[in-house]
């Protein structure tokens, strides 16, 4: 089946449409068979389901960290604070070794927990669906925790472009 093409679609407006839905941010961790630690920074990550426990996130078909995510049977969501702009820059950015000086634990899985990670979600890769020029990740949380301080830290959030953190409204 053939779809429809929209010649007046302006894709500049589509992503700047977007960039006005304000996300969170972290940084999905794995191991590859390797034995090298794999992370990538993504604000696309989203809860599904509470019954089973469900969360999706989305990566480009292109990432030269794809054939690690589709072949693993797990991964970590690291959801960042807003102290760790420095990791989520690092993991966006840096080529090499991005885990060389970073403080991390092994989640039961064996999968790399981010210190300092506002919360985290152990997930069993569940499924994978391409769309468009992304896959889209289903994890079934396996366990999951809090920082211990939670209520006092700031999240790290993107929104416009940019980075910012939350106050407040009522």
């Amino acid at each position: 089946m053939k779809r429809a093409k929209f010649p007046n679609f302006d894709p500049a407006a589509f992503r700047g449409a977007l960039s006005q839905f304000a996300t969170g941010v972290t940084v999905i961790t794995t191991r590859a068979a390797s034995g090298q630690l794999i992370g990538i920074t993504a604000s696309s990550f989203n809860s599904v389901s509470l019954n089973p426990p469900l969360v999706l996130w989305s990566l480009a078909t292109k990432s030269a960290s794809m054939p690690v995510f589709q072949a693993n049977s797990h991964y970590v969501v690291n959801v960042l604070a807003a102290s760790q702009i420095d990791l989520c820059k690092r993991f966006a950015t840096v080529k090499g070794d991005r885990f060389a000086g970073v403080s991390h634990a092994a989640g039961d899985t064996g999968m790399p927990v981010l210190d300092g990670a506002l919360a985290w979600f152990e997930c069993h890769n569940r499924s994978r669906y391409q769309e468009g020029d992304h896959v889209i990740f289903v994890g079934e949380v396996e366990r999951c925790g809090v920082h211990e301080d939670a209520a006092s830290i700031a999240p790290l959030v993107f929104h416009s472009g940019a980075f910012h953190t939350l106050r407040s409204v009522e």
